[in-house]
């Protein structure tokens, strides 16, 4: 069915049967997706190693965008006809069962001393380069934005973009599924429906003819209504989305069809084993109150009126909502854009209470084992003391992470994968709360996927690094360099500014705290780190979270460690 639909619109095409305003329509979508392409340095040097391997010209690079604007619709279509034929393959994929597979009894493996005190000649003459060192450029919430409020009261934080012509603004309500899970099924199933004055169809070649897109995403504890494109078109383009929030009109046709898809969806997750990881985790961590148990059921999904979620977006202009705008325009023009076409109330509502996703606290060694046929196992370690966050914490956490458990250069990937080869992947991370810092927990975890038989020697090395953390001062070198690299480099540039004071005013701050992790980084020492791991990680009681396949894992050995919960597959979805 879906083969022959894209036939069908290849035919369309073929034939000239498409809107004349569509052909300067993908004219200015291109156009936007090449000032986007701009922003990144990637993309930008990209462009240079492609005409280079390529041998284009430089100039007719830099003009494409003249050329192709010149195209006419019977060019398109005779390209169409000239390459669209019938030589065409079409693959399927097939899950069952692979029974070539010949099992491999499990070898010996002997340790291997590792190297990463040794340095070659190359790697010296890299590390003894003396470049103009790189300065780092932290946010300054006085200079780098402006906040204010509009005409109708609302709070706006406001960046000029003197690059290009692309515009993003967004509506940012601070509540999310913790307040209320509907909200989430709300914003997925808008994108299926029209108004009482457009098509679904209609609004997304609006959309597309304006070279401009929206987005509703629901987070645990935020809404972010989202439109972006090109800055010439924006007045329309807003007007256009207050008129899809605010009539937005449910069928049962498309509600139907929405809930298939949803549900079709939730049946392949269970299928996916990253996705029963990330399950297992979640419930490891969170407890049955987390974001994948705290969904709509499939009961409430089918006696649900359509209508009246859709009506919860529309009534999200009762509540305060702060604007965020990144473009070309100055504010005042932006205001009265907004003003003019999102409705507020005289008296905003307060915002809804909401039921915070907090971690549990891990007072006992416990395992929890979950099913998955697989050749492998993925496995958690999770450790949880009641801890709480202050930003003091911010550098010797990120110091600790980068040293023990965050790239292949930490102890973690070397002992495990390196000299071992436990592993296919591996890695830790103590981790401070960022939806609620100051009313959550700060959690460590480990991460290893391994094969079923080398379960066991994971779980003792795995303690092993956790209780006497080897102290190598090259490691921590290297980290500490890394993470004073990474800092001076990085650039918060664009709307990103907005999400970094956002984070800051949760956190109860008033400067970028990557400029405090920056000064305090080079105070800190391999005794500190060694510290913050027999203070934080040794000899404590843990949560192991497995998922694999019982019959192929030494159930035994798992009950010496602690009692052993089993978890179904429906336990750790919920469904």
């Amino acid at each position: 069915e879906v083969r022959s639909l894209m036939l069908g619109e290849i035919e369309k095409l073929k034939k000239g049967q498409f809107s004349d305003d569509l052909l300067p329509s993908a004219v200015n979508n291109m156009k936007l997706k090449y000032y986007q392409s701009l922003r990144k340095n990637d993309e930008r040097a990209d462009r240079f190693v492609d005409a280079f391997i390529n041998d284009k010209k430089w100039d007719d690079v830099v003009h494409s965008l003249d050329r192709i604007s010149k195209m006419t619709k019977n060019q398109i279509v005779d390209f169409a006809n000239r390459f669209f034929t019938d030589g065409y393959v079409t693959v399927f994929k097939a899950q069952g069962n692979d029974t070539t597979i010949h099992k491999i009894e499990k070898p010996h493996i002997t340790p291997i001393p590792t190297n990463n005190d040794k340095q070659s000649e190359f790697l010296k003459n890299v590390v003894n380069a003396q470049p103009e060192p790189i300065q780092p450029k932290f946010v300054d919430f006085k200079r780098d934005l402006t906040v204010g409020r509009t005409k109708k009261g609302l709070e706006y934080l406001y960046k000029k973009n003197t690059s290009d012509d692309i515009f993003s603004l967004t509506y940012h309500y601070p509540f999310g599924t913790e307040s209320d899970n509907q909200y989430a099924v709300a914003a997925d199933y808008l994108s299926y429906v029209g108004t009482d004055k457009l098509s679904n169809e209609k609004i997304q070649q609006q959309f597309f003819k304006l070279a401009c897109s929206y987005n509703v995403s629901v987070d645990d504890d935020a809404i972010n209504i989202s439109l972006s494109g090109l800055n010439s078109n924006m007045p329309a383009a807003v007007r256009l989305l207050e008129s899809v929030l605010t009539s937005a009109k449910a069928d049962k046709e498309s509600y139907d069809k929405y809930v298939g898809i949803v549900l079709k969806a939730r049946a392949d997750a269970k299928s996916e084993q990253r996705a029963n990881f990330s399950a297992l985790t979640l419930l490891g961590a969170c407890g049955t109150y987390n974001p994948r148990l705290n969904v709509m059921s499939e009961r409430q999904l089918r006696s649900a009126d359509p209508q009246a979620l859709l009506d919860k977006l529309k009534s999200l202009n009762r509540y305060r909502a702060t604007v965020m705008y990144f473009g070309p325009s100055d504010m005042k023009t932006v205001d009265g854009i907004v003003s003019a076409a999102h409705s507020t109330p005289r008296k905003f509502l307060a915002d809804p209470e909401s039921k915070p996703y907090l971690h549990q606290t891990t007072n006992k060694t416990e395992v929890w084992v979950a099913p998955y046929d697989a050749k492998n196992i993925y496995m958690t370690m999770y450790h949880d003391e009641g801890k709480k966050w202050t930003p003091g914490k911010a550098a010797i956490e990120l110091l600790f992470n980068e040293y023990f458990g965050g790239g292949m250069n930490a102890i973690v990937f070397q002992e495990l994968r390196e000299a071992r080869g436990l592993a296919y992947s591996a890695g830790a991370k103590y981790t401070a709360p960022s939806a609620h810092p100051y009313n959550d927990t700060e959690c460590f975890t480990t991460y290893i996927i391994t094969q079923n038989d080398k379960m066991m020697d994971c779980v003792n090395e795995f303690n092993n690094l956790l209780n006497d953390t080897p102290s190598r001062e090259a490691g921590f070198k290297l980290a500490q360099q890394s993470l004073m690299k990474s800092l001076a480099t990085a650039r918060t540039n664009y709307e990103n500014v907005f999400w970094r004071w956002l984070d800051a005013k949760k956190k109860g701050i008033d400067y970028d705290i990557r400029q405090k992790i920056y000064q305090t980084l080079p105070k800190l020492t391999l005794n500190d780190v060694i510290n913050f791991a027999r203070e934080n990680i040794a000899n404590k009681p843990y949560r192991y979270l497995i998922l694999g396949d019982e019959k192929d894992i030494d159930m035994n050995a798992l009950q010496k460690l602690g009692p052993v919960r089993r978890l179904s597959t429906e336990d750790i979805f919920g469904y």
